[in-house]
């Protein structure tokens, strides 16, 4: 059984056609990661599978249930964990009233547990969410989602803004999900990151999809890769 699926979606923001189609899928246990350049269309699929911005067109289902139009509350009762892209924590809360937030539900994360993943949290957990750097933040987000013990995580850009050496740190949890059998869905612009830890990729292009398939298929092509990764950087120099 697929950990989720999602087919054919068209997805507006009031007149602004954003989704054209959109399908993918993630099987159980698996890492897949959603690629694109900004404004391509990567949030608003997250949003899309869980229930923010319904799709106007198409199907998703998660674990076999079809969740289309479900609100997201029932999505999130269904096992999936969602970390929003700018992380969202308590800024005036500190990191173990942070992790207190989440209504527990049974399974294996809990926040000793939290604690041993990240020991960096372990050693801040009387400081304020404003008190702690990007790095942090980050994994407080993502901590909180695992304290609910979800059975698929969905990632909008968790490396963003963060050191190389943080985002190593975080790619290397995100990549522990898989062993504990967590499927995952990255959305990332840390390209050659996400391609090193996923097992397959999507390349969104103005909302449609462009490339599905292995993501060392996709780190192999040097061309592509770098037209992803450059995107950034050539919108920079436009802008000077």
């Amino acid at each position: 059984m697929k950990a989720l699926e999602a087919e054919s979606l068209h997805t507006f923001y009031g007149k602004s056609h954003i989704l054209h189609g959109v399908s993918l899928d993630v099987g159980e246990g698996e890492l897949v990661a959603l690629l694109g350049r900004n404004g391509a269309g990567k949030t608003t699929t997250l949003r899309s599978l869980v229930g923010l911005t319904p799709a106007r067109e198409g199907a998703v289902r998660v674990f076999g249930h079809a969740t289309t139009h479900f609100p997201p509350y029932r999505i999130a009762a269904l096992g999936v964990g969602y970390v929003p892209e700018g992380r969202r924590i308590f800024a005036n809360l500190t990191v173990e009233e942070n992790l207190k937030v989440p209504a527990e539900r049974p399974g294996p994360w809990t926040i000793a547990r939290i604690y041993e993943l990240f020991p960096r949290l372990a050693e801040r957990k009387s400081n304020k969410g404003r008190q702690l750097s990007g790095g942090e933040q980050e994994m407080l987000a993502i901590a909180r989602a695992l304290l609910l013990n979800p059975r698929i995580l969905l990632l909008d850009e968790p490396s963003q803004g963060l050191a190389p050496l943080i985002v190593q740190d975080v790619f290397r949890v995100v990549a522990g999900m898989r062993k504990e059998g967590i499927s995952v869905l990255l959305v990332e612009q840390n390209v050659r990151a996400a391609v090193e830890i996923a097992d397959r990729a999507y390349v969104l292009d103005d909302g449609r999809v462009v490339y599905e398939g292995s993501a060392a298929e996709l780190a192999k092509d040097e061309e592509r890769v770098r037209a992803l990764a450059g995107a950034s950087a050539e919108t920079w120099e436009e802008a000077e």
